[in-house]
Order: structure tokens, then sequence, then C-alpha cells
């Protein structure tokens, strides 16, 4: 991933901390009494909810504790949030926010992980991941997929800046703040549906 500003680089840390926290859960440095995942799981996120409960509706909360908006509306997912200050994993600490809108109005769906490859130790009990491809992001929270940085435009059509690129990545949605028939983990969620439009 390149990243052409101070601010570009703080965000390639965030993505870069969950990249390195994979690798330490792989290599064990993070681990609990074998035969406990679900009451590993259960605390995990009842730590994500208490930390996350004040911005379930209230996006300009989010902004300020600074997410900025990387995806416009993805398609039975929501507007995706990131947050480069984040450099260590802590389940209390997401490094993106996954919202719906509707009527104008935002709630918070579910929570992200991103990784470079698939992590040897799922973070999560029982975790399932789904993947997002190497892509030029823009100022305006818009992506376009590209193989390379190079293939980034200094701006999109719309003229919005250029503002990171990163590889193929492995993702991980955890479906906190909104019931998901398809799973806790599941990356698309149909009863988001109705959202779609935005």
């Amino acid at each position: 991933m390149t990243i052409k500003t101070p601010a570009r680089a703080a965000l390639a840390a965030a993505l870069a901390a969950s990249t390195m926290w994979g690798v330490a859960a792989s290599n064990g440095a993070s681990h609990h009494p074998a035969g406990k995942p679900k009451a590993k799981l259960v605390r995990q996120l009842a730590k994500a909810r208490v930390a996350t409960a004040p911005l379930v509706a209230d996006l300009a909360r989010a902004k300020k504790a600074g997410y900025k908006q990387i995806t416009p509306m993805m398609h039975n997912m929501g507007f995706h949030y990131l947050n480069p200050s984040i450099t260590k994993f802590d389940p209390a600490k997401p490094p993106i926010l996954v919202y719906t809108r509707r009527n104008g109005r935002y709630q918070l769906g579910a929570l992200e992980w991103v990784f470079p490859t698939k992590p040897k130790k799922a973070p999560f009990p029982g975790a399932k991941y789904g993947s997002f491809p190497a892509a030029c992001h823009y100022d305006d929270g818009t992506f376009t997929p590209a193989s390379s940085e190079d293939q980034c435009g200094d701006s999109n059509d719309a003229g919005s800046p250029f503002f990171f690129w990163h590889p193929d990545l492995v993702t991980l949605h955890v479906w906190l703040w909104y019931p998901n028939p398809d799973g806790l983990f599941a990356g698309m969620n149909p009863l988001v549906r109705p959202f779609n439009k935005g």
C-alpha cells in the first residue's frame, strides 16, 4: 500500500496494524485456554458492544473520533468507515465501521477487520472471512479496483483526490449491531437489502 501524505501514512499504519495483529495471533501472542471458544467470543463481543454503543446511531460522533468513509454503499453491507489512528488489534477498537442509511439516518450494522492473508489463528472463535480486491480509494469515499497503485489516477472522474491504494485483502465482518440470518461473520447481510439505495 502506498500513501502520498502524512494523513494517508496514518491510514496505512492502521491497516498495517490489523495486519500485524493477525501475524501476532498466528504466532500464539494472543490465546485463551483451549475448549472455551464460546466464552472467549462472548467476552470479545461484549467489549465491542460497550465500546461502539455510542456510535450506533451517531455517524457524526464516529467521524469526530477519526473514522473516514472509504466506500460508497456496498450492496447488502453498507458504507465503510476507517479509523487510521487504530494501530493495534482490540475487539473494542474496530478499525472499520459499516453503516446503513435510510431517509438520511445512519445505523451501525457491522464492525470489520482486514488482513493481507487469512490469519493462521482466528481472531474471533469461529471467524469466517471474505475478500476485497486491490483498489484505489478517493477522498469522496469511492474506490476503483486496481492491481497496482500506478493504475490509480490523481483524482477520480468526479474530481475527488486520490486517497490510498491497497492490495487484495482478507476481510472479517462482525454483524454486532444488526441481525444477520447468514451468521455473525457473513460478509453480506440479506436484511440490509432495503437500505441498498441509501
